[in-house]
């Protein structure tokens, strides 16, 4: 596969939520804005390439035994960076995303990349699909936190452009659910075509 090709196939052949339905807990939790999506994707992008360097790097020198053990001890590391950078200099984001930072340690789809490709292929492969899977991500969160937000409260990137209230089950952990339903149908109508 090309690395274009292995770049692209996470926004739509290999989307992470709307194909694979990974990492549903954030995209659910977070996504009540386009802001928070877009800053949780960007901070699992940034933990899905690192970690995928490193291990791209140091494959060869974990036993079996102790590989998806030490792959996240190397994903860990990351998030705490990423937390720490976060509470710092974005503390609103940091206090909005909460407890789904850390989190970031067990996603499936940050995991499932260290596993499936990054253990098997060389770093710079590892940061293509890194940042093709990651950005896919991004660009799920963010789509499903505008829509949320359009509907939820007639903003977008709390910059709002609809005068009155919005459909108040949009902003709710309901609204997540019936967004994503339909975003996925779309999506999958999109890929048969």
């Amino acid at each position: 596969m090309n690395q274009v090709q292995n770049f692209t196939k996470g926004f739509i052949k290999d989307n992470p939520v709307f194909i694979l339905l990974l990492g549903l807990c954030p995209t659910l939790a977070v996504t009540s804005t386009a802001f928070n999506g877009l800053g949780m994707g960007l901070a699992t992008t940034f933990v899905l390439v690192m970690s995928n360097v490193v291990v791209s790097m140091v494959k060869n020198l974990i036993p079996d035994k102790v590989r998806i053990p030490a792959f996240i001890v190397v994903i860990a590391s990351f998030v705490t960076i990423v937390e720490l950078t976060m509470q710092a200099y974005l503390p609103a984001l940091f206090e909005s995303l909460g407890i789904f930072i850390p989190l970031i340690v067990v996603n499936c789809v940050v995991l499932g990349r260290a596993e499936a490709f990054a253990s098997k292929n060389n770093v710079w492969s590892s940061i293509v699909d890194g940042m093709g899977m990651g950005l896919g991500f991004a660009f799920a969160l963010t789509l499903l936190g505008a829509v949320r937000e359009i509907l939820g409260s007639g903003a977008i990137f709390s910059f709002k452009f609809i005068e009155g209230d919005g459909i108040l089950v949009f902003i709710l952990s309901p609204g997540a659910f019936i967004v994503l339903g339909y975003l996925i149908a779309i999506m999958n109508r999109f890929k048969k075509a």
